[in-house]
């Protein structure tokens, strides 16, 4: 609230007469309570940043049946994570073809997925299925790396697997184990 003081100067009477000097107070409390109340509402209403987190969906542990469809050789791409960040894949049976060595990102594995994807999707008619299988010497961050690849590349069957000997043995002769 304004209050405007509009009282005289001193109270004598006669003397000079001067001009009434009118001094302001503005309260300032009802601006400050409104402020308050503000940054309250938009502190309880807003939302944090939620994390992204992607799902992966797991068998049930319950299930003792091992319901597992065959997939043919020809459209199953393996990626065996190994150290130093590098990826080998290969498509088919381990030792029949020569894995690649890559890294990951848009030029790397990405690339790699949707190009092989796009080949077994036009010579069998059906969808690629991609199987992950992290060595001992890969990080958390491969795998994670890994999974996010699949997702942008929109690969609708992948697994995460154990990793065989006969794929160890594949890692370790090109240095990536």
């Amino acid at each position: 609230m304004a209050e405007l003081d509009t009282s005289s100067g001193g109270g004598k009477k006669g003397g000079k007469v001067r001009t009434k000097k009118a001094s302001t107070r503005v309260d300032l409390t009802a601006m400050v309570d409104l402020a308050f109340l503000l940054i309250t509402f938009f502190m309880l209403t807003t939302t944090l940043a939620k994390p992204k987190a992607l799902d992966v969906p797991m068998p049930d542990k319950d299930e003792k049946t091992n319901d597992q469809l065959p997939v043919a050789a020809s459209r199953s791409m393996t990626l065996l994570l190994g150290a130093n960040n590098k990826v080998e894949w290969f498509i088919g049976v381990p030792g029949e073809s020569q894995p690649t060595t890559e890294g990951y990102g848009k030029d790397g594995l990405r690339k790699t997925l949707l190009e092989k994807g796009r080949e077994i999707q036009q010579s069998t008619g059906k969808y690629m299925v991609v199987l992950i299988k992290p060595s001992d010497k890969s990080t958390y961050k491969n795998l994670v790396d890994a999974l996010d690849e699949i997702r942008i590349t929109a690969v609708q069957s992948y697994a995460i697997v154990d990793i065989t000997e006969p794929e160890l043995g594949l890692l370790k002769r090109d240095g990536n184990y």
